[in-house]
């Protein structure tokens, strides 16, 4: 996806194999990530190597063959596949003369292109200023050379001229806002409470088809595209799932390896919508390749925002594309594990909509059971009638 208006900057990527596997596809998605925020991938240079290299994360020879990859093709831009130290890409751009983007600058410039609420807009301007800041060691005359454009959309055209001191006090107000619109969040949330709403939260890999997903659900009609980082606003709908009754179903940004800390850190007030979930719906993209390493990915970052512990459904998208059949998996309890859907075609939303029931179902009924044998007053928000 280009930049509107705007011709594609030519950029030539760069990734090291270190031998831990996937390589190929994590060249595939930084392709997709390039593409996503405006640049066109004229070629890519691939290393081999036990450990990065202290000076230039590559070694000097790949250096070369880079410089050579650049005047050849006319590329304006090096984006590494790896998120570099402030030292090695001063060294770099110091030996390219070229404007050098590690994966972190890159998809915090994406985020940046497709924040459209204040919050989110709020939170990727803090995410931007807390990576910033790790390279104010050598001034902004970069900043200055590149005037804007991949990497550095957003802050690094409007803090130019600012200190160390002006960008910590910047974050400081940033930081209070997401603390006001958390405790927003959190007041909506007791809200639903009162009202006996069981929540979900749509979890996954970026562009496993989550959005469309949510939609084809809820009719809610919010932004889809078969592109990376679609969704950035938590959007949350109430929808009335036969026979156990209304529930809230909330969409949530994608994840994806690698997904840079100051991001996860800034994100924390729209994820915590995935942390007081009842029920997480994690969507996978069952046409792809690497979708147990993707798997694996999303549970790693629920694990960082302390959400590891809630229940989770899979629901395996995209079952046209990989040509498969609509189905509903359990495990040797009877209980469903697995629902595989088409949220394009809406082959198995009938099977998904059977899962999330049987869910709500035996939750309630186990929350009764455990207030029952407390003799405590059973949860209202769990008092649903099941036929």
């Amino acid at each position: 996806m280009g930049i509107p208006g705007k011709t594609a900057v030519k950029a030539v990527l760069v990734g090291v194999d270190f031998g831990k596997g996937g390589f190929n596809a994590s060249l595939e998605e930084l392709s997709l990530l390039a593409r996503s925020a405006g640049a066109e991938p004229v070629q890519t240079v691939t290393a081999k190597r036990a450990s990065p290299d202290a000076a230039f994360y590559v070694g000097s020879g790949k250096v070369d063959e880079i410089i050579q990859a650049v005047h050849l093709y006319g590329a304006e831009m090096v984006i590494f596949n790896h998120a570099l130290s402030p030292a090695q890409q001063r060294n770099l751009e110091k030996r390219l003369n070229i404007d050098i983007i590690d994966r972190t600058s890159l998809i915090l410039d994406i985020f940046a292109q497709r924040a459209k609420s204040h919050e989110g807009k709020v939170q990727v301007e803090l995410a931007q200023l807390q990576h910033l800041m790790t390279r104010l060691v050598r001034g902004w005359t970069h900043l200055e050379r590149q005037k804007g454009g991949i990497g550095l959309r957003g802050p690094g055209e409007t803090q130019l001229e600012t200190d160390r001191r002006l960008i910590g006090d910047r974050v400081k107000m940033l930081r209070s806002k997401l603390d006001k619109l958390q405790r927003q969040r959190e007041t909506q949330r007791r809200s639903r409470n009162r009202s006996q709403t069981f929540s979900m939260s749509l979890v996954g890999y970026t562009n496993a088809g989550k959005s469309t997903l949510f939609n084809t659900i809820t009719k809610a009609g919010t932004y889809a595209a078969d592109q990376l980082f679609a969704t950035l606003d938590t959007t949350s709908r109430r929808v009335y799932i036969e026979p156990v009754g209304n529930v809230v179903i909330s969409d949530t940004v994608g994840f994806i390896r690698e997904l840079p800390h100051q991001l996860v850190a800034a994100f924390r007030a729209t994820l915590e919508e995935t942390i007081h979930a009842d029920l997480l719906l994690h969507v996978v993209d069952a046409s792809s390749d690497m979708r147990l390493e993707q798997i694996e990915q999303v549970n790693q970052v629920l694990e960082e925002i302390n959400a590891q512990h809630i229940p989770q459904l899979l629901v395996m998208n995209k079952i046209d594309i990989a040509g498969l059949e609509p189905s509903i998996d359990r495990n040797e309890a009877g209980k469903v594990r697995r629902v595989s859907v088409s949220a394009v075609t809406g082959a198995g939303l009938d099977l998904l909509r059977q899962a999330i029931a049987e869910f709500v179902a035996d939750a309630a009924k186990g929350r009764q059971d455990n207030a029952g044998e407390k003799g405590a007053v059973p949860d209202p928000r769990w008092d649903v009638q099941v036929s």
